[in-house]
């Protein structure tokens, strides 16, 4: 496929930060989707969930059924865009190997154990606990620690940073992926902007969860239809859909309904962004990062997005069987994370292994905090309930 001029070229990359002898049949993006697949964090998201853990059902969605359809969703607006569907797939591919167990619960609860363990602590954002995965944390070569990918595969895993943490990288990796979050343009937009790449993998990502949650939603018994009839994005799809198929019921409706859901709002970005780029007309690859978001809804689709993203917070996130499932798993993350930091032996010895690291520029990554928190993130929400029965004697989800 011919790419866009603005497209990422696999043959311009800004390299590894090891630098390595080409692949001689895949170009570097690929080598990255690659090395991703094969790599231990990507087993893991099968068994980590969002919304619904993964005691509570076999057909919800996980992180990696997630990441797999925020995959297949980019590879099609890309290849429609003339983007490199490759770099695309990478990013979504890697986009939650950082989250926690028990989804976003997992996370705020972790991201408060820090905080409470040490004010000073730059707590817990799984973007970043996603790029410290690829560039640390993975065990996988004999040369380096992660899985040295590409700097476009990092950018785009590295969506949202604190300013703090930017620095912290950029300390570490002077012009790297944590600069876009520190430097401020003299003109244009308040921040640089990511590939077209990392914009798609973004919003394919907020696409598919809101989605699948409408799905796991209805599917768990905590929506119903009548209920998203509040919600003209799904109103409008399911009544096309009765109109083509008037006897249509049960899951088969519902599924018409997203799958039309979806297809709208794909159509949607590709029109949009087309539109944007016909505007802008970028150059390059860095004629893109320094100008205003350009991977995009239209002003209607991104208020209908929004509107749903409304509905799901107050009618399932915020519903009273989800809210007590999410208190119960951030005590377990809250107690585990207190087991460790008084008995580190009750860790796997590679882990003891990594206090006090003798680099001080690593230093704030080898604190005993920063150690057991990572430990923990990298857990499935099966494993971590085990661990936690095992530590407090305590069944954290009965039956």
């Amino acid at each position: 496929m011919i790419l866009a001029c603005y497209a990422c070229d696999p043959g311009l990359t800004r390299g590894r930060r090891y630098p390595e002898i080409p692949a001689p049949t895949r170009t570097d993006f690929q080598r990255d989707r690659d090395r991703i697949v094969h790599s231990t964090a990507f087993r893991r998201l099968v068994y980590k969930t969002q919304v619904f853990l993964n005691h509570e059902g076999d057909l919800f969605r996980t992180r990696l059924t997630h990441s797999l359809e925020v995959a297949q969703l980019g590879r099609s607006i890309a290849r429609s865009l003339q983007l490199n569907e490759d770099l695309v797939e990478a990013i979504a591919l890697a986009h939650d190997l950082g989250h926690t167990p028990f989804g976003h619960a997992g996370q705020d609860a972790l991201n408060d154990c820090l905080q409470r363990h040490n004010p000073e602590s730059a707590g817990f954002e799984h973007n970043l606990q996603s790029l410290r995965v690829v560039d640390a944390l993975e065990e996988c070569y004999p040369a380096y620690n992660g899985l040295n990918l590409t700097f476009e595969t990092r950018e785009g895993i590295l969506k949202h940073c604190s300013k703090r943490n930017a620095r912290h990288i950029e300390a570490r990796e002077p012009g790297g992926v944590g600069y876009r979050f520190i430097e401020q343009p003299t003109e244009g937009p308040q921040w640089q902007q990511p590939s077209l790449e990392a914009q798609l993998a973004n919003l394919a990502d907020e696409i598919a969860y809101n989605a699948h949650d409408i799905d796991d939603g209805v599917r768990s018994g905590l929506l119903s239809l009548e209920q998203l009839e509040q919600v003209a994005l799904f109103s409008q799809h399911r009544r096309e859909s009765l109109v083509l198929y008037p006897d249509l019921r049960g899951r088969r409706l519902l599924f018409e309904t997203i799958r039309r859901m979806l297809s709208a709002q794909v159509y949607d970005v590709i029109d949009a962004t087309r539109l944007a780029l016909r505007q802008a007309m970028p150059a390059n690859v860095n004629a893109v990062r320094y100008h205003s978001r350009l991977l995009c809804f239209s002003d209607d689709m991104a208020r209908q997005s929004a509107l749903l993203k409304r509905f799901l917070l107050q009618n399932l996130y915020r519903h009273p069987q989800v809210v007590q499932t999410t208190l119960s798993a951030q005590q377990v993350v809250r107690d585990l994370f207190d087991a460790y930091m008084a008995d580190p032996g009750q860790m796997p010895q590679a882990h003891i292994d990594r206090f006090g690291g003798i680099d001080s520029r690593h230093a704030a990554e080898t604190k005993p905090e920063r150690v057991v928190a990572d430990y923990i993130a990298g857990m499935t929400d099966r494993f971590a309930a085990r661990e936690h029965e095992r530590l407090k004697g305590v069944v954290a989800f009965p039956g």
